[in-house]
C-alpha cells in the first residue's frame, strides 16, 4: 500500500513538473537559435549571430543575442586583453566578452549582464544555493543542477512582456573543448523540452580552400559535425566559414555526410568589410531559411540601410590617418569597439580611416615628430598600469603643442591633464595616485566614494578592494556645459555614457588648471566628478572619462568620434 502511494506521489510529481514546463513554454512567444563552433576558434560566430540578429530585424522581428562562455572567471574584467581582448561594457555595469560589442552595434539594441554568462558565474549561483540549503541536502552536480541553470539563465531571455521574437545563443568556444560541455548538453536538453519548432541549432565551421590542390576540403566539417553529434545535437543548418564561396556540389556533399537538408548549407566567405556580412547571408538565403524553420511571421528584408552603409564605406571621399597610442597594440582585439567607432567616424564624415597602432612604450619627446609624421590625429585610449604611460604623455603633449586634433579616452583623458598639469600649469612631479602614491600633486587620484545615480547609493572603494567589479562601472550622467565643443558635438545639455575605471581626476586641482585654460565641459549632476575635459584654444583638443565608444553605432556614429574625425579631416587639407 505505502509502495503504491510512494509511485503515485512520485508518478504526480512527473506530471505536475511536465504540465508547469509546459504551460511556461505556451507562455512564451520566442524562439531559440542556438550557434555552436567547431574546427578552430575566431571563426566569427558572434559576427555570424549578430548578422542574422540583423537580417531577422529587417524582417520585422524583435531579437535579443545572449554569449555562454565556458572559462571559470565570473567575468573578464580581470582578464589580461592579450588573452581575452576587450572588455565591453553595458548600461548596467556589466564587464563582458567583446561579442557583446557586435550584438550592440548590428542590432542597435542595448545589451545587459543577462546577455553574457561564464562558467564561472553559474557555478558561482549553484554553489551559493547550495549553501543556502536551496537543494535540500541532494548531491549536487553538473547533471541537472548546473545544466538547469544554464537552461534558467537561457529562458530568462523569453520572460516578461517585452520579450523577443528571436533569442539568438552563441556558445563560445569549439565543440569538443572540455569546459564547453554542460553548455552544450543543456542546448540539446533544451531542444527536447521546447520541441523542433521553437529551437534551432546552427553550427558553424571551417571550409578550407588549398590553392595548391585548387578545391575546398570537408573533412574538417565532417569531423566537427561528428563531434557534435557524439553530444546528442543534430545541427539543422550549416555556416561554412571560408575564403571562396563553396560549389553547389560541395554543398550536396556536406548535406549529405551531415546529415542536413542541402538547401541548409551556407556559405560564411571572408569580407574586406565585417558589415557587408548580413548582405552576403542575406543572398544566400540564411535568414529566409531560419524563418522558414522556425515559422516565423517575418515580412521581407529591408536592408536599404545596411546598403547604404556598405556603399558609404566603400566609396570614401577622401582619407584620414589616425595613430592611436597604446600599450596592447599586438592585439587589435584589445580596442575592438574603439576600432570600430573610428570607422564609423569615417563613414559619417565620407573618409576612409588608416589606423596606425602606436606602442606607446616606444615614444619619448625626443622621437615623437617622426613617430606622428603624416597623422591626422592622435587617440590615447584607456587601459590600466605604469608600463607605457610615460610614451602616451609624450605623444599627448606632442598633439597639444603641434594642434594635431587629439582625443583621450579613460586613461587616455587623465594622461592629458598629467601633461597639461606638468607642462602648463607647472606642477612638475604631477601625476596619477595609480602610478606615484608619493606625488606631491596627484591630479589623478583613488576616489573611494561617490554617489551612483542609478542605484541611488553611495558607492565605496578602498585600495584593498577586489579587483573584479569593483570600478565605477556603467552608465553615469554627465552635464554638458553650453559654448565647448563637447557640447556643440553632443547637442545636448545632458547625456549618458559608460565607465570603466577605478582613479577619477582630482578636484583640488580643478581651479589652477582652468585658470591655465583647460576648460571642464562635462560633469556630473552635482559636478563632483569631471567627465569630460578640453582646450579651448586648441583646433580639437577633448579627454573624456567614460568609454564612448562603445555606444557608437555603424549608422550613427558617437558624437565624439564625429567630430573628431570631422577635426582630423580639417586637419589633413591643411
Amino acid at each position: 500500500m505505502l509502495a503504491k502511494k510512494i509511485n503515485w506521489v512520485y508518478q504526480h510529481a512527473v506530471t505536475r513538473n511536465r504540465a508547469f514546463k509546459q504551460n511556461r513554454w505556451e507562455a512564451m512567444k520566442t524562439k531559440f537559435i542556438f550557434v555552436t563552433g567547431g574546427v578552430l576558434s575566431s571563426l566569427g560566430k558572434g559576427l555570424a549571430a549578430a548578422s542574422l540578429g540583423a537580417l531577422l530585424q529587417t524582417r520585422g522581428l524583435s531579437v535579443t543575442i545572449q554569449k555562454l562562455d565556458p572559462y571559470i572567471n565570473v567575468d573578464p574584467g580581470t582578464m589580461n586583453p592579450f588573452q581575452h581582448g576587450e572588455v565591453f561594457v553595458t548600461d548596467d555595469g556589466a564587464e563582458t566578452d567583446l561579442d557583446l560589442g557586435h550584438y550592440e552595434r548590428y542590432l542597435n539594441v542595448p545589451m545587459s549582464r543577462k546577455n553574457n554568462t561564464t562558467s564561472g558565474s553559474i557555478y558561482n549561483h549553484v554553489i551559493a544555493k547550495e549553501r543556502r540549503g536551496d537543494y535540500l541536502g541532494a548531491t549536487v552536480q553538473v547533471i541537472p543542477h548546473i545544466t538547469d541553470e544554464i537552461k534558467h539563465t537561457v529562458l530568462s531571455l523569453a520572460e516578461g512582456e517585452g520579450a523577443p521574437d528571436v533569442a539568438i545563443i552563441e556558445i563560445g568556444g569549439t565543440v569538443g573543448d572540455i569546459e564547453g560541455l554542460p553548455f552544450l548538453e543543456a542546448i540539446r536538453q533544451l531542444r527536447s523540452e521546447l520541441g523542433r519548432d521553437n529551437c534551432l541549432n546552427i553550427h558553424l565551421t571551417l571550409v578550407p580552400y588549398l590553392r595548391c590542390a585548387g578545391e575546398h576540403k570537408t573533412k574538417p566539417t565532417q569531423h566537427s559535425v561528428k563531434e557534435l553529434l557524439s553530444i546528442g545535437i543534430q545541427p539543422d543548418i550549416i555556416l561554412c566559414r571560408c575564403e571562396q564561396s563553396i560549389p553547389q556540389e560541395m554543398r550536396k556533399k556536406i548535406a549529405l555526410f551531415c546529415n542536413v537538408d542541402q538547401d541548409a548549407v551556407f556559405s560564411s566567405v571572408d569580407v574586406d568589410n565585417i558589415y557587408e556580412v548580413p548582405l552576403k547571408f542575406y543572398e544566400e538565403g540564411f535568414d529566409q531559411k531560419v524563418a522558414i524553420m522556425l515559422r516565423l511571421p517575418a515580412r521581407n528584408a529591408h536592408l536599404e540601410s545596411w546598403e547604404k552603409l556598405v556603399h558609404d564605406s566603400a566609396n570614401p571621399q577622401g582619407k584620414v590617418t589616425i595613430a592611436i597610442v597604446g600599450k596592447y597594440v599586438d592585439l587589435k582585439e584589445a580596442y575592438k569597439s574603439l576600432h570600430e567607432a573610428l570607422i564609423h567616424g569615417g563613414v559619417a564624415n565620407r573618409v576612409a580611416v588608416e589606423l596606425r597602432y602606436v606602442n606607446s612604450e616606444n615614444v619619448t619627446e625626443h622621437n615623437a615628430a617622426s613617430v606622428f609624421k603624416g597623422c591626422d590625429g592622435i587617440l590615447v585610449p584607456g587601459g590600466f598600469g605604469y608600463r607605457g604611460v610615460e610614451g602616451k604623455i609624450a605623444a599627448i603633449r606632442y598633439a597639444r603643442e603641434k594642434h594635431v586634433p587629439f582625443f583621450g579616452i579613460c586613461l587616455g583623458m587623465q594622461c592629458a591633464v598629467i601633461e597639461f598639469a606638468r607642462h602648463v600649469a607647472g606642477l612638475d612631479d604631477a601625476n596619477s595616485e595609480e602610478f606615484n602614491p608619493l606625488s606631491d600633486h596627484k591630479v589623478i587620484y583613488l576616489m573611494t566614494e561617490w554617489f551612483d545615480f542609478r542605484t541611488k547609493n553611495v558607492e565605496k572603494r578602498d585600495a584593498s578592494s577586489d579587483k573584479g567589479g569593483t570600478m565605477r562601472l556603467g552608465s553615469y550622467p554627465c552635464k554638458v556645459l553650453p559654448g565647448t565643443k563637447a557640447h556643440e558635438a553632443y547637442k545636448k545639455d545632458m547625456v549618458d555614457e559608460r565607465h570603466r575605471h577605478r582613479y577619477e581626476f582630482n578636484n583640488a586641482f580643478k581651479e589652477i588648471l582652468g585658470q591655465k585654460g583647460m576648460a571642464f565641459s562635462g560633469t556630473a549632476p552635482d559636478d563632483s566628478l569631471v567627465e569630460i575635459m578640453e582646450l579651448p584654444d586648441h583646433p580639437w583638443f577633448l579627454g573624456c572619462q567614460f568609454h564612448p565608444e562603445f555606444k557608437s553605432r555603424p549608422m550613427e556614429a558617437h558624437p565624439l568620434f564625429r567630430e573628431f574625425i570631422k577635426a582630423a579631416k580639417k586637419q589633413s587639407k591643411a
